[in-house]
């Protein structure tokens, strides 16, 4: 395995090949494998293109050859920041085919967080698009190879600039006369680095392997019952591992489904093609579905295609689930687990108390599950406690970062999730984040990198980012602040002053509480669950 990557203990691994949950497939077979039995179906609707299963590989083999002809070699790093789209799926596969490892970005990060990710993972490449909206890609990419001379290969799905090679260039690129077929990767080498929710200032790198992630995506689609008759909506970054294989287009993929990829995230625009595609699955989260409740949409469009809408990312509240339930005719599906590994997932057949409660429950039945006390010690079914877990697909430990991985795994390889869940049988009901985590619609933010940034402003003195209830997003971010002797900060002065940092902007305040003293533990702790309380006093109060 890739140098730098904990392994699966051997025993464990052969347990898990022997009772076929790795399959010794990689990412990009798991496709073919689909595309064979049906080349002509439609695997992928993006505005007006469709494309079938034959067609797609295709194309991402050819693009597959592009980069190898650009000099991008297996086990190579490549940052991926696409928005969702085509080039999207073709750059996922084609990099899966070559055994090269995408490192999944999503489109709202910044010059930070992308320097983060390239450093940490060593990239050798780095893949854009040109302008979205009034943010230009091609600059920040210009800026990151001045900054990292191992970055060898920026390319841009638009119009690269100098030096840039543009995408569609590659799949014209034709592989040397005689020069043998790409090699094949080994399906236990690392095949994909997805993003930590970030319990540290940046997010952690989370090596999948072909043989776990094909199984993650393989389980997860079974769970949510797709089959080859499903229609898939992606609206949510498909670089997130919820939309790429929990179960996403890689479940989709798998059963040979069609995905059809959202134009935008406009509500009329979603039901207008829920309608015109006979969409029977969306995956979405808490802010999106709010929304289309408050906005009566079901009234407006047919919705009789709907089978199943997906949550993910954030708890949707029982309320929610129930009227999407009677005003949508379709289940809700609660999507519930981390980009580590463990998924869990409520089923169509489970009863209403587990379907409109619960979190779900494991989709595999190789799952380890357990939760623990402050002592790490198990609890009793119904009581609180942090959700540990190991498993075939969840993994050992995180890329290059020892440090990190002795405060994350618990003896024997057992993953802290940090979330406080109480379990009932297999099912587990999420309460809310052990560590210091704002959840903003599924994105979370960490206080301590925010907090760190706010304390090199001037006129603060002391700051604690909490969290405050959102009606849509569940949460948003609220700074506290004690100033300096005086100095009186505005919100817009300190959200601008962020900016200047460079920095993902749902990572941004929305409120700013001005305070003269903070609640302190004994030991001068500031004591957070208190001063939530207070911010929520104050908004209920008008101030």
């Amino acid at each position: 395995m890739l140098d730098g990557c904990v392994p699966w203990p051997e025993d464990l691994a052969a347990r898990y090949r022997d009772a076929g949950l790795w399959e010794g497939l990689t990412i990009f077979e798991m496709v073919e494998r689909t595309a064979a039995r049906m080349p002509e179906k439609i695997a992928v609707v993006h505005q007006a293109s469709r494309v079938s299963y034959a067609a797609l590989v295709a194309n991402s083999s050819r693009l597959a050859d592009g980069f190898f002809a650009l000099g991008i070699r297996p086990l190579d790093r490549i940052v991926v920041q696409l928005p969702n789209g085509l080039d999207f799926v073709y750059v996922y596969l084609a990099l899966a085919r070559l055994g090269a490892i995408p490192v999944m970005a999503l489109r709202a990060h910044r010059h930070a967080e992308v320097r983060h990710f390239i450093g940490a993972s060593s990239a050798a490449g780095y893949v854009v698009a040109d302008v979205i909206g009034s943010f230009d890609y091609r600059e920040m990419a210009d800026e990151m190879r001045a900054a990292f001379p191992a970055l060898r290969h920026v390319v841009v799905a638009g119009e690269p600039h100098p030096g840039q090679v543009a995408l569609r260039s590659l799949y014209d690129a034709s592989p040397d006369a005689g020069a043998a077929p790409l090699p094949r990767p080994d399906p236990g080498e690392v095949a994909t680095m997805l993003l930590s929710g970030g319990t540290t200032s940046m997010s952690k790198l989370i090596p999948r392997t072909h043989d776990d992630y094909v199984l993650n995506a393989r389980l997860c689609a079974a769970a949510a019952g797709f089959d080859a008759r499903t229609v898939l909506m992606a609206i949510l970054p498909l670089g997130h591992n919820y939309n790429l294989a929990s179960p996403g287009l890689l479940g989709a993929f798998r059963v040979g489904a069609t995905l059809v990829v959202a134009a935008s995230t406009d509500t009329e625009e979603i039901f207008a093609q829920v309608q015109r595609e006979r969409v029977t699955v969306i995956a979405a989260a808490v802010p999106l579905i709010s929304n289309w409740l408050a906005a009566g949409v079901a009234k407006r469009h047919d919705v009789s295609s709907l089978e199943i809408v997906q949550n993910g990312g954030a708890r949707l509240p029982p309320e929610l689930r129930a009227r999407l339930r009677s005003e949508f005719g379709c289940l809700p599906q609660e999507i519930y687990g981390t980009a580590e590994g463990l998924i869990n997932m409520t089923r169509r057949d489970d009863a209403d108390e587990e379907l409109l409660h619960s979190s779900g429950a494991p989709v595999s039945d190789f799952d380890e599950i357990k939760v623990v006390g402050d002592d790490d010690r198990e609890v009793a079914d119904g009581e609180p406690g942090e959700l540990v877990t190991r498993g075939p697909y969840t993994i050992r430990g995180y890329y290059r970062a020892p440090e990190k991985n002795a405060e994350a795994f618990l003896p024997g390889g057992w993953y802290r999730m940090g979330d406080i869940v109480r379990r009932r049988g297999r099912h587990v009901y999420a309460e809310g984040r052990r560590k210091d985590l704002i959840n903003r619609g599924g994105e979370k933010i960490n206080c301590d990198e925010i907090e760190s940034l706010l304390y090199t402003h001037p006129k603060i003195k002391v700051v604690a980012l909490v969290a405050m209830s959102d009606p849509v997003f569940g949460e948003k971010a609220c700074a506290c602040v004690i100033a300096q002797p005086g100095e009186t900060p505005t919100l817009p002065e300190l959200v601008a002053f962020l900016r200047a940092q460079r920095i993902a902007a749902f990572k941004l305040p929305e409120r700013l509480e001005l305070m003269t003293a903070f609640p302190l533990s004994p030991v001068g702790k500031i004591l957070k669950r208190e001063l939530r309380e207070i911010v929520e006093g104050r908004i209920a109060g008008g101030a």
